[in-house]
Parts: structure tokens; sequence; C-alpha cells
């Protein structure tokens, strides 16, 4: 009795089911305190409860994606949509029946805050029932949630493989695009920072976390608190609750982008030609495991169902046969269920000590991960699940032939071997996507790699222009890290606009072609809203640039041997100067002048929200990465880069601004929807409210998700 007595008091301080209430009644042990732009502050009695709170909040914010996401993870789609849905559903399973298997071995915290997801998704179905299909489900459980952290092989990587082997009947991509090839275009992707005491007026250590994507990739920014047990602010993602995760609690915060590995192997058995489902390995036949799922899809008001059957070897899931051999992909990340689990440990972590052994669980397969702390720490690791190759890489579109173990990979290299900067000299770190060689340029720079499937060295202009702000030796308040984060500059110009410049004087030029040039040369190189110039620059270089590979573009391509100063000049001045007077005639067509303000074309469009906008592209070689879409009227309208800034200053109590320019709802009629845009687009953000008296202070409104109508 005394022994129950004392589990049942350690999982009230855990912050597990402390009176095992019923999911329709979680909304008694959570208050959600909204402040200033709707930021969700949630107060919650136990992590449960906190689980239950965020779900309800996607969903009243965003709609239905998130519950739709869980449909799928359990791969229940085409119950509600019929056939259409069913590729999703096929592969969707079997990661489901991973999570299943799985469910229970993870911690008793996450386990709770995925049960409490589920219930408050549940909940809010049940009280909006008008918002979901009529037979959307309300049964969804913590295995459900689960399942969307489970790893699997990116369907992408097997189409490139199928794309060689048989480009005919290969299917594509139902979205259009390959959902890992996110480092293929450079707005996507993210700047990072962390600065040393000795780099900070204030001696307390600054973190920047600002990523690029889509403005419809579902950024969240929310604070969930559970005494004892987490009080974490930062950034989710809507439709579920840890697909990548950064921000900060009261001891330290971290920010994450992208990086670039190979995690994927595809390897050739040779098929035993006396055993049907077999191959050979070591000498021996081995037999393929066949499983086969039945999906049920919905026709009109019945309900079928198809069955199909896969293939899997000891190495991973069989994706091709051809004559005489067995292809089959090895992936790192291939049924990985603990990345739940290893981000909510490091959201409850105190110290660096603690952060860094959940972050040895090696759970999350990739990104860069840049971190401080109010010890006074920064740190960078470029994060992988990265093979150990006992052969050449041969990434996703190259067969390896394996006729043993010896043949295949089978560990990864260790944490401690992963590229890491901690403390190091000149007090910052950064990363803009670039490989990890150039993260300090105070500490000795290798450009050979400890292992053949490491990151490559590069270091793009954004990258450049990022060392270029914070790697001197001055020091930074809060305030000007924010003011740095929205430099405005193109470093493409400074490279190349001399050549351009002396190109067009050069030959010689009509009067409107050097009437557009004397206004080029008077420009700032920056993509500041009032910029005049900025316009002509970039529809000049994406003409003279397309189609050329950085030897037919640059006089000189970028070098590991110069990453500071190379790329620059022009291959050609005949090239550069015929697509300059193109430009100038395209640019007066489109806009009516050659020197049309930056602000003028590029625009924020939200809401009733209509203003000018700066910031580039980061092929550009702009910091502030702004992503644009042409509308109907000719203007250019900002939907991606740049979207969620935080920098947070670590004292006795964290310090932080933060703004979420396309705010805390898409829904139109929102009164979160568009508020922060304006703000965004001049460059400004708002003050984080972390503490609870600074909470309450900024306190809009208050409720309790759920609680039923008076």
């Amino acid at each position: 009795m005394i022994a129950a007595l004392a589990i049942f008091l350690a999982m009230r301080v855990a912050g597990g089911r402390p009176d095992e209430a019923p999911a329709k009644d979680l909304w008694k042990q959570v208050e959600i305190v909204r402040t200033t732009h709707g930021v969700p502050h949630i107060r919650a009695e136990n992590i449960r409860a906190a689980g239950y709170a965020l779900a309800w909040l996607q969903l009243e914010d965003y709609g239905p994606q998130a519950a739709m996401n869980v449909v799928k993870a359990r791969g229940g789609l085409a119950r509600l949509f019929g056939r259409d849905s069913i590729e999703s559903d096929f592969l969707e399973r079997p990661g489901h029946k991973r999570a299943e298997a799985t469910f229970e071995k993870l911690e008793p915290l996450t386990r709770e805050i995925y049960a409490g997801f589920a219930a408050g998704i549940n909940r809010y179905v049940a009280l909006h029932p008008e918002e979901f299909p009529a037979s959307m489900p309300r049964d969804f459980t913590g295995v459900d949630v689960a399942a969307l952290d489970i790893g699997r092989i990116a369907p992408a990587a097997i189409r490139r493989f199928l794309a060689k082997m048989n480009p005919a009947t290969t299917p594509r991509d139902p979205a259009g695009r390959d959902d890992d090839d996110a480092l293929a275009n450079d707005n996507v992707g993210s700047n990072a920072w962390a600065l040393a005491p000795s780099r900070t007026k204030s001696g307390k250590a600054i973190l920047l976390r600002n990523p690029h994507l889509a403005w419809t990739a579902g950024y969240y920014e929310a604070h969930v608190t559970v005494p004892g047990v987490v009080d974490f602010y930062g950034d989710f993602r809507i439709g579920g609750l840890f697909a990548v995760v950064g921000g900060f609690n009261k001891n330290l915060g971290w920010a994450t982008t992208n990086n670039a590995q190979e995690l994927n192997v595809v390897y050739a058995l040779d098929a035993d030609p006396k055993h049907d489902g077999s191959y050979l390995f070591d000498d021996k036949s081995v037999r393929l495991r066949r499983e086969v799922l039945r999906i049920a899809y919905a026709s009109g008001k019945a309900r079928k169902s198809e069955t199909r059957e896969s293939w899997y070897s000891e190495l991973g899931p069989v994706i091709y046969r051809s004559a005489g051999k067995i292809y089959v992909m090895k992936s790192a990340d291939d049924g990985e269920y603990r990345s739940g689990e290893q981000f909510l440990r490091m959201m409850r972590a105190t110290s660096l000590a603690e952060w860094k052994s959940a972050m040895a669980l090696h759970a999350r397969p990739t990104s860069n991960f840049t971190y401080a702390d109010a010890a006074g720490n920064i740190f960078f690791m470029w994060n992988a699940a990265l093979p150990v190759l006992p052969h050449a890489p041969g990434g996703d579109t190259t067969a390896i032939a394996a006729h043993g173990a010896k043949d295949v990979w089978s560990r990864y290299v260790s944490f401690d071997s992963l590229p890491q900067f901690l403390n190091p000299p000149g007090g910052y770190v950064h990363n803009e996507n670039s490989s990890p060689h150039f993260t300090n340029f105070g500490a000795p720079i290798d450009t050979t790699n400890a292992y053949p499937n490491f990151q490559k060295p590069e270091f793009s202009l954004r990258s450049q222009l990022g060392l270029q702000l914070v790697g001197g030796s001055d020091k930074f308040s809060l305030e000007d890290v924010v003011a740095l984060k929205h430099s405005y500059r193109m470093l493409l110009a400074d490279r190349v606009k001399p050549d351009l410049v002396a190109a067009v004087k050069a030959q010689g030029a009509t009067l409107d072609v050097a009437a557009a040039l004397a206004a080029l040369e008077q420009w700032d190189n920056t993509a500041a809203a009032a910029s005049r110039g900025a316009v002509l620059f970039e529809i000049w270089w994406t003409h003279y640039s397309q189609g050329r590979p950085d030897s037919l573009r640059y006089a000189n391509p970028w070098k590991a041997s110069e990453p500071t100063t190379t790329p620059s000049g022009l291959a050609s001045a005949t090239a550069a100067v015929e697509a300059f007077k193109w430009a100038v005639l395209e640019t007066v067509k489109r806009y009516g002048s050659a020197d049309v303000a930056w602000g003028t074309v590029h625009r924020l469009r939200r809401g009733s929200v209509d203003v000018p906008i700066g910031g580039c592209t980061g092929a550009l070689g702009c910091f502030r990465v702004i992503q644009y879409a042409r509308e109907p009227d000719g203007m250019l309208a900002a939907n991606g880069g740049d979207g969620w800034v935080l920098a947070v200053e670590f004292g006795e109590v964290p310090r932080a601004y933060s703004v979420l320019a396309y705010g805390e709802s898409p829904r139109p009629d929102s009164k979160w929807h568009a508020d922060q845009a304006a703000m965004f687009a001049r460059g400004e953000l708002k003050t984080v409210a972390f503490t609870p008296q600074d909470v309450d202070a900024q306190a809009v409104e208050r409720y309790r998700p759920g609680a039923p109508k008076p």
C-alpha cells in the first residue's frame, strides 16, 4: 500500500496521470492564456493535459490539419475519402504497426503527452463535428500520434532509384515534388547564431533561431508549462507534437538548420536461383519476409478493401527485382521511434550535459543544432544518424553489391565523432545550411572529411554574409542581433556588380541603358524596400545565369581554399551586357521604370495588409531570405523564407523577441491571421512573455479548452 502510494505521488511530480481523469475532463486540468498577437501559453497540471491543449490549439487555429495528419499516420485516409487515398494508407500503415510495437518502450512522459494530444483531437472533433467529414474518427490514441514520429524511408528516395531502373513505370510524387529535396532550393533552410558572453554587451549568451520555409509549413509559436516538468517556449509544427522543435527554457535553448547527408543505401542482393523468395547472403539462403496489408476504403455508402503484399530482407524492404537481383534499401532512420522522446528530453534539460545526453539518443537523424545557455556555453553540432560505410557512397540511385555482412553498413558514426564546436575562439557559432567546416573561423578548419558520406565542404553566399555579420570582434546587445538579422544586403551584388558596370561601360550603351546603369551604380546593394536598382539587378541576374553552371556564371567560382571571397566576377562580359540590355527593357515593361523601388514590386499581402517588404532569395546572397510568388497584378507577394524569428538572451531570466510573419492562424476570420504581418515587413519583433508575471500582464484571453458551454 505504501509502495503504491509512493508510485502515485511520483507520477504527480513527473506529470503523469494524477487522477486518471477521463479524456473528456482534461479541460479541467489546463488553462490557455493568449497574450498579445494570440501566442498561447499552456498552463497544465500534468503533461497529458499539456498535450491535450496543444492538439486543441492546433485545431482551433489551423482547422482540421492536425487531426487529418493523425488519420493519415494510422493509415485511415481511404476510409474517409475513398480509394484515391489508398496509396498513402499503404505507405503509412507499416509505420503505425511500428508505433504499436514500440509505444510501451517510450518513457512514461512521452507516452502521456502523445495520449493527451490524441485526447485533445477527440474532444475537439466531438465538439466541432461540422469541421470534419461525417465519419471522422473520435477514438484516436497515443499510438496514433506516436506514429507521426516513426522514422521511415522517404518515398522520394525510392522513387529516384526506380526512376533510374525503370523510368517509364516509376510512380510520380502526388505532390509533384520530392519531399526530401529541401536543400535543392536555397529559400528552404534556416539561419542560426549563438554568441558567447565574450561577444555580447550584457555578458550573457544569445541565440538566434530563424527557419526559412514556405509560409504553409505550419510553424506555431507556443509556451508550454507543467510545474516541475517543463517550461518551454518556442515553435511546434502544425500536425503533431515533435516534427522539429526549437526554442528555449529558463536554462538553455537551441535552433535547427537543415543539413545534408546520405542516410539511405540501396543494396543489390543475389536472388537464390534454387529457392523463390530467397536471397544469398554469406553463402546461405535467406528467406524474404512477406507481409500482407489490407486497407479498407469508402466506396459510396459501402466499404471495400484492397490487399497488397510487401517483401522485406534483413537489411530493409525490397524495392525492386530484376535479372536475378533483389534490390533493398537500408535506411538509417527506418523504424526509429524515439525522436519525440528526444525532443521532450531536450525541452526539459537544465544544463548542457543534460541536453547533450538527450541528443545522444541519436533519434533525430538529421539537422544541425545550434545551442546557447545561461551558463554561458555556446555549442554547434552537425547531427546525423550517419552510417559507417564499408564501401563508397552510392546515394539512392546507385546499388551496391552485397554478398555478405562485410559488404553492408551495420553501425553509425558515434555521437562524439560528429562535427562539434563547444565554446570556440571568437565567441560565435553560425550556420545557414552550409557544411559544418566553416562554423567558426577561429577554430582550425579542415576541409577533409573523416567519413566519405559527411556533407562536403560548401559555404554559400548567405553563409558568407552571416559570417561577416557576426564573425568579427564586435559586441552585440540582443537588440543589435535583431537588427543584424534584418540585414538587407545582397552579397551577390558586391561580388559581380563591379564587373557588370565595367562591361557595360566598355561596350557603350544607349541613353536608356546608360541611365539604368547609372541608377545601378548608385544602388546600395541591398534588397531594402526603398532600394532602387535591386529589382533590375535581380531580373538581370536571373536572365544571365539561367541554365549556366557556376563555372560559366562566375569568373571565380566558389573554392574551399577561398571560402569567404568566392564566387566573384563574371565569366562572360559579353553575355552579361546582353542580359543587362534585355533586363532594362524587361524591367520597364513590367514595372514602368528601370529603377523601380524594391518594395513597390515586393509586397507582403495577408488579410487586409498590403505593405512593401525587403529581403531576397538566398541565391542572391541575402541573409533576410524572402520567397515570392507573382500575383495577378504583376507584383510579387511574400510566401516563404523568413517567417518565424526568435532571438533570446540567457540571464537569470531569459529575455527574448519573436515574430511569426503569417500569424498564429491561417483562418482569414481569425484576429491572429494577419496581425504580425506589417510588423514583420518592417523588420520588427515583439517582446516575448515568458515569466508568469509577464504572461499575466500581456494576457488578452483566458480559457479552458473544451470546457462545456454554459
